[in-house]
């Protein structure tokens, strides 16, 4: 029985070691039957893009050793185009998924040594009579990564004129996850120099390039061609809607059975349709999660897990969900329940308005796996789509992201309610809610060591932080009658209450009760309320705090 190879996205390997593999050579055809020099395919991820580029790269790219065997009993070679173009051009092929730096200069000195290295993987030119030395100079220095931008910018058309010149053949030029380091620059906030710099550089390598014979490129999104394919009119964009390539990527509910058979694993079938299943490609095509099929046929557990969500934070989803408006989010309330909402879908992603737009966020979540089309539409020449997430894998997403934000909206009732006690002088109510926020989220390394009444005052004024400063001023350590009070709060009202706090944390020795007296006597001796009296408020609650790890105590003046 052949071995299911996870996490091998080279097509050679995958080959070479005899792993299982499901035929979508027939991509090859497709990629050379297409009208459009230069296409784009946005899927997912783990859905297959980089193993069907690196498939690509082994049947075009011309070489001295024979690859033939590498495609024994797959579709293509049945087909004329394997005669007719396998091994036979030159290929540029970068891949930038793992580009995901945090800052602009990071990002941009991996980009650059990626494009080195692929000038590397071409250094026979150098020896040719093909460059003159001023060619040869730039392509020194892109391989010693010291070239100005413009160098790098011209990288692609360069050295596919290069390759041209030196084989006669015109180039195939293959970018993975080309919109990676964008998504990246986007959440990462140097958005606008990372458009720039991919803006320059596609424009310049596929733009009229006239040594070019196909150009193919994948990613998650298709970032909004105003940012970054303005000027190329010869690009062919192919999105999950669209029928082209709509079997290419992911698995089909033919293959699963069938690789479910060739395990013996055929009485999962109904389990595998409901966990991985659901995702709806082209016209009405039913694809299965490539990467969730074959960690479950690999497992040894036979469980039904989240393998796909797994594989990355999902913090995207989860800021979308807490941060959405109440609408939206009783919209992902419908989804979870299995009930469809109908939304425009616009293909071209505005990242801005990811979070400012429900088309741009629904069309976000779409594209990038989280939901699944059915009933599309085409209304005033809008894509008009009925939503569903797509199986139960991604309904964990979804649940993960609500019970946060759920667990956030009861934090901060429980927060109101504490102050709003504090405000109206309710000292037990506030004892047993401030005792909760201590216990659930004060650690006990926090509480030990030096100044403990630091770590305890920093905390408690962390939660007043939520008083309006139109209403009230909150101040720590300030000096008033013969001393210094922990912390105050002094309404803008002068008829509404102020409050002053002692804290203290018990000492060895100490009981609760000594620590209060502690607190209260300093109170009355320090005379704190000088200040605020002189302000005319009248009206002063002063109470004494102790704590001890994650125990709190109140005692009123």
């Amino acid at each position: 029985m052949q071995r299911i190879a996870l996490g091998i996205s080279d097509f050679k390997d995958l080959r070479d070691n005899k792993a299982y593999f499901i035929d979508k050579s027939f991509f090859i055809k497709e990629i050379i039957d297409e009208n459009f020099q230069t296409i784009l395919l946005p899927r997912p991820r783990r859905f297959g893009k980089t193993l069907n580029l690196s498939m690509l790269k082994c049947f075009f790219e011309k070489e001295k050793q024979d690859k033939s065997y590498l495609f024994n009993n797959l579709s293509i070679t049945k087909e004329a185009e394997f005669k007719d173009h396998f091994n036979r051009y030159p290929v540029i092929f970068l891949s930038f998924k793992d580009v995901k730096a945090q800052s602009f200069n990071k990002a941009y000195e991996d980009i650059c040594f990626l494009i080195s290295e692929e000038f590397r993987r071409h250094k026979y030119l150098l020896s040719s009579d093909f460059l003159d030395e001023t060619e040869k100079q730039e392509f020194n220095k892109i391989l010693k990564r010291e070239a100005p931008e413009t160098l790098y910018t011209n990288g692609l058309r360069n050295l596919s004129k290069w390759l041209y010149e030196y084989t006669g053949e015109k180039v195939v030029i293959l970018i993975d996850e080309y919109d990676t380091p964008i998504q990246s620059a986007f959440f990462s906030g140097f958005y606008d120099e990372m458009i720039n710099f991919f803006r320059n550089f596609l424009s310049a390598g596929l733009k009229d390039n006239s040594y070019l014979f196909k150009a193919v490129l994948t990613g998650i999104l298709r970032v909004a061609r105003e940012s970054i394919f303005s000027g190329l009119n010869n690009i062919g964009t192919y999105t999950i809607l669209d029928k082209r390539f709509e079997r290419s990527f992911g698995f089909t509910e033919d293959e699963v059975f069938k690789m479910l058979d060739d395990y013996n694993l055929s009485q999962f079938k109904e389990g595998v349709k409901k966990w991985y299943d659901g995702y709806i490609f082209g016209s009405d095509t039913t694809i299965y999660n490539p990467w969730s099929i074959l960690n479950f046929v690999s497992s040894p557990n036979r469980e039904f897990e989240p393998f796909w969500v797994n594989t990355s934070s999902n913090d995207i989803i989860r800021d979308l969900v807490i941060n959405s408006s109440m609408s939206i989010k009783k919209e992902f309330e419908y989804l979870l329940e299995d009930e469809p909402v109908t939304k425009q879908i616009d293909s071209a992603i505005v990242f801005r308005d990811i979070e400012k737009n429900e088309t741009s966020l629904y069309s976000f979540l779409l594209f990038c796996g989280y939901l699944k089309p059915f009933e599309k539409q085409v209304i005033a020449g809008e894509n008009i789509c009925k939503l569903l997430i797509p199986n139960c894998e991604v309904k964990t997403i979804f649940r993960k992201a609500f019970l946060i934000w759920f667990n956030q909206s009861f934090v901060n009732d429980k927060l109101k309610i504490m102050l709003q006690a504090l405000l109206e002088g309710d000292l037990e109510l506030f004892e047993e809610i401030l005792s909760e926020f201590v216990l659930e989220t004060l650690s006990y390394f926090d509480t030990a060591g030096k100044n403990v009444e630091a770590v305890y005052q920093a905390f408690v004024l962390g939660l007043l932080v939520s008083l309006p400063s139109s209403s009230y001023e909150v101040n720590s350590n300030k000096e008033s009658g013969y001393g210094r009070y922990d912390i105050s709060i002094v309404p803008k009202d002068l008829s509404k209450k102020a409050i002053i706090m002692e804290f203290k944390t018990i000492r060895v020795k100490e009981t609760k009760d000594t620590a209060l007296d502690s607190a209260i006597k300093q109170l009355v001796e320090k005379k704190y309320e000088t200040e605020i009296l002189k302000r005319g408020i009248k009206d002063i609650l002063r109470f004494g705090v102790v704590f001890d790890g994650k125990r709190v105590w109140i005692r009123e003046v």
